[in-house]
């Protein structure tokens, strides 16, 4: 089933093609009318046929799906940081380095004693912070002379 008419339904018959599925029964639902599409031609049932709502049913939770799917992918992108690639450091303390300094590049210049006054941060997540930034260390700004 696809979301959508004619136009749709032609391009998921391209995709399946490509992957050698030439026997797949397709269907569209055209929203505004909620016309059942095929490939041979369209179905109006009944707006009250215990079908129909079935078929609205499916888009609606594929829609709600996706839907929620592509708002994770938007919400880890915007909340990503390099300290997400610290073993040990996970989104809680992430979070509170980040409360406490203010910003990545302050984490990055503290020293032990000040990591360590961080809420929730133990000897092991300041070895773990101290050792990742020492090895992956910010290049220094070039000489302009």
């Amino acid at each position: 089933m696809v979301d959508g008419g004619l136009g749709q339904l032609s391009a998921a018959r391209a995709v399946l093609a490509e992957l050698g599925l030439h026997e797949t029964q397709l269907i569209g639902l055209a929203k505004k009318q909620e016309t059942i599409v095929r490939e041979t031609g369209s179905i109006n049932l009944p707006r009250s046929s215990e079908a129909l709502k079935l078929l609205q049913r499916v888009r609606d939770e594929a829609h709600r799906f996706a839907i929620t799917y592509h708002r994770l992918v938007r919400d880890r992108r915007t909340t990503a940081s390099e300290l997400d690639l610290i073993p040990g450091i996970g989104n809680m303390k992430k979070l509170a380095l980040l409360h406490h300094f203010a910003s990545v590049k302050q984490i990055r210049l503290a020293d032990g004693e000040a990591l360590a006054e961080v809420r929730g941060i133990n000897r092991h997540d300041v070895v773990a912070i101290l050792a990742y930034f020492d090895q992956n260390a910010e290049p220094a700004p070039e000489d302009e002379s």
